[in-house]
């Protein structure tokens, strides 16, 4: 590795990207953890044995890059922006440990992940492409043994949320369903640079043992998208509707079968989505896919 900039400084990397005609651009939602207590924080909350592989989600100018190779890791490290990519090469080229997969991750991780993924993943994740990005992860089945990821507090919020409370969503379940989220850090917006006006959260998605999660169906992901879909109505009112959308034949007495199912899985059909556990979508996911079978 190269000589690094000082990756503490926004002066020092002010002037580093001046002197090469790049800035931070807000669309890539770019600013660059200025804290190094922080950074070996959450580095440390990943903890990636040497010689494992770790994909690195947004590496920016590559100051986790550097303490993850530090490590003795094999970083994978993924970044839109052209520029960056150019020094990233620069810095890191000469690591047989590093390389560099350009473009829109949103776009290249799948090409990526069926060449084998990587054991765990770090990055902080811009706003517009958190949720999107760490929901098409697990719904596609690419799991890794840990995530330790930053995004903004309203995001980790929901990644977090259990039944009951105000933040809870569909994203709460998918997470829920094969991760156990933990809190790592608080990130002030004076942490990064150019400073968010927003506060940002260090969160350390762990792996479920195999006997402690389930093989969840499309359908699964399908239905609890659907069941908060208004999140004012009852479970009955709402499933009804997806199963009339599920259903193949038209002559399915679906209100019927509506009741029967909630009934079967022990949920109130009067109850709300937001009060539902991970295991309550499982079973009733459950029971209608073999029901959907039967009848189809």
């Amino acid at each position: 590795m190269r000589n690094l900039l000082d990756y503490d400084s926004p002066a020092a990397i002010n002037v580093f990207l001046r002197e090469r005609g790049l800035a931070a651009q807000k669309k890539f939602g770019q600013n660059f953890l200025v804290r190094r207590r922080v950074r070996e924080k959450l580095a440390c909350a990943l903890a990636p044995p040497e010689g494992s592989s770790v994909w690195e989600i947004g590496a920016g100018l590559g100051a986790m890059t550097a303490i993850l190779l530090d490590m003795g890791a094999r970083v994978k490290a993924f970044e839109i922006d052209r520029g960056f990519c150019g020094i990233l090469t620069e810095l890191f080229s000469d690591s047989r440990n590093f390389s560099l997969v350009e473009g829109d991750v949103l776009e290249t991780w799948k090409g990526e992940g069926a060449r084998g993924g990587a054991e765990f993943l770090a990055g902080n994740l811009p706003y517009n492409i958190a949720a999107r990005l760490i929901g098409s992860f697990i719904e596609s089945g690419l799991f890794f043994k840990r995530m330790v990821v930053t995004v903004q507090r309203e995001v980790a919020l929901r990644m977090a949320a259990k039944p009951g409370s105000p933040d809870y969503s569909s994203f709460s379940v998918l997470c829920s369903s094969v991760y156990s989220v933990k809190p790592v850090i608080l990130l002030k917006g004076e942490c990064f640079y150019p400073v968010p006006n927003v506060d940002s959260q260090g969160l350390c998605l762990e792996l479920k043992e195999a006997s402690s999660r389930e093989v969840y169906s499309p359908l699964f992901y399908r239905m609890v998208r659907a069941l908060f879909a208004s999140r004012r109505k009852t479970l009955k009112n709402n499933l009804l509707k997806f199963i009339k959308k599920e259903a193949a034949s038209g002559s399915i007495k679906a209100e019927e079968l509506c009741v029967e199912l909630l009934r079967t899985a022990g949920i109130d059909p009067t109850e709300r989505a937001e009060n539902l556990a991970c295991e309550d979508f499982f079973r009733l996911s459950t029971v209608l896919t073999r029901q959907l079978t039967i009848n189809n």
